[in-house]
């Protein structure tokens, strides 16, 4: 988001012209997909290290330039240990400097990449964050995975030999919901992922019919899900455990809700009159109100940017679906960035990972909101879609 900060001076004269007072206003003006990226040089890296700083840099709004045309000079070695030095060309003076030690180069290489980021923007870096996501192979319906951002590391953590979809994080946790045919019906487990309860679910959801759609609330202690248990798919609420079971939509189809940063609010998909739109109703029930979604069409999958600004969500044309951003207060309409759908905010509040096709498979990829840079997550193999940043 590029913000500009207009200082208008405005003097107002009395009809008699005895006195003028003066009125400064400042206005902020959010500016999607038209900020420029911050030039850096780098030189130094080589192999893998290089590669991490690049994928992770580009991604949070950063372009790589010579030394002269650079804003900052990021220099240092990968011989051995990851040892970096960050320069302020027109402060003349260094930002940061620092060697790593005590994990492998790549992970080395994402400790600088976070230190870079809150060095120059003063934002903590997404280098060493998680997303789950949905994997098909050649055959089968497919697994939840969970990866480092960029698609390394990628690891089964189910082996259901069923359709499986939806995966949601546990906010500050090692742990998912996700959706899962292995009882043979669409069922919702909560599956912990650490300690002494690695590897154990349970079923938080598995009524009659459809069970799907997890989303946790930012605390952790509720759960928004699509049941369609008293007919139409309604979004329903209930505590982390699955007790206290709440229902809060009543409309013909209502998918894929998503919370508020402060927990008031669910965003979620309805159709009406035949045409999907989005809307937001109080966690727990209520009236609801309708977004701004003009010159869109079929907007769903909606996501809430942690910082309470932005909603991403997906758009749907005949034959194609787009990533957009729109402001959560209904200021501004919204604006069209990539090709791609399923659209899941890092907790930067700036960078999103999505699924768009590339040929017959869907690839998973990362996107700098504000300046549309985006880079496509290779190490994660497979057709990947419905992607979730764990924050």
């Amino acid at each position: 988001m590029k913000k500009i900060i207009l200082s208008l001076t405005i003097a107002v004269l009395a009809l008699n012209f005895s006195r003028a007072q003066e009125i400064n206003i400042q206005t902020e003006i959010n500016v999607l997909g038209q900020t420029k990226p911050i030039p850096v040089c780098l030189s130094g890296f080589t192999g893998e290290a290089a590669e991490v700083l690049k994928f992770d840099l580009y991604v949070q709004g950063f372009s790589f330039v010579s030394s002269d045309a650079a804003q900052y000079v990021i220099s240092g070695s990968d011989a051995g240990n990851v040892t970096g030095n960050v320069t302020d060309k027109f402060a003349k003076r260094s930002i940061l400097s620092r060697t790593y030690n005590g994990a492998s180069t790549r992970r080395q290489a994402h400790a600088f990449a976070d230190d870079i980021v809150q060095a120059i923007q003063n934002k903590k870096g997404i280098g060493q964050t998680k997303i789950a996501y949905k994997s098909q192979g050649a055959s089968g319906p497919g697994e939840i995975f969970v990866a480092d951002f960029d698609g390394h590391g990628a690891q089964a953590i189910t082996t259901d030999g069923a359709i499986v979809a939806k995966p949601a994080w546990v906010p500050g946790k090692l742990a998912l919901y996700y959706t899962s045919y292995a009882r043979g019906n669409p069922d919702i487990f909560y599956h912990s992922l650490s300690g002494a309860s690695g590897g154990q679910r349970r079923v938080i959801a598995g009524y009659s019919g459809l069970n799907t759609s997890a989303a946790v609330s930012p605390d952790g202690s509720r759960i928004a899900m699509v049941l369609s248990k008293s007919g139409s798919p309604n979004v329903w609420v209930c505590s982390a455990d699955g007790t206290n079971l709440k229902r809060i939509t009543t409309g013909v189809q209502d998918s894929s809700p998503c919370w508020s940063p402060n927990g008031d609010w669910i965003c979620f998909a309805t159709e009406q009159n035949g045409r999907r739109r989005l809307a937001k109703i109080p966690a727990g029930g209520g009236t609801v109100q309708s977004l701004n979604t003009a010159g869109v069409s079929s907007p769903t999958e909606p996501d809430w940017s942690p910082d309470g600004k932005w909603i991403a969500f997906t758009s749907q044309t005949r034959d194609d679906f787009n990533i957009c951003v729109m402001p959560a207060d209904g200021s501004g309409s919204p604006s069209v960035l990539v090709g791609g759908q399923n659209p899941s905010w890092a907790a930067n509040s700036r960078t999103l990972v999505f699924n768009r096709a590339m040929g017959y498979r869907q690839v998973l990829s990362v996107l700098d909101v504000f300046t549309k840079q985006y880079k496509d997550c290779g190490r994660a193999t497979g057709s990947n879609s419905q992607p979730a940043w764990a924050k």
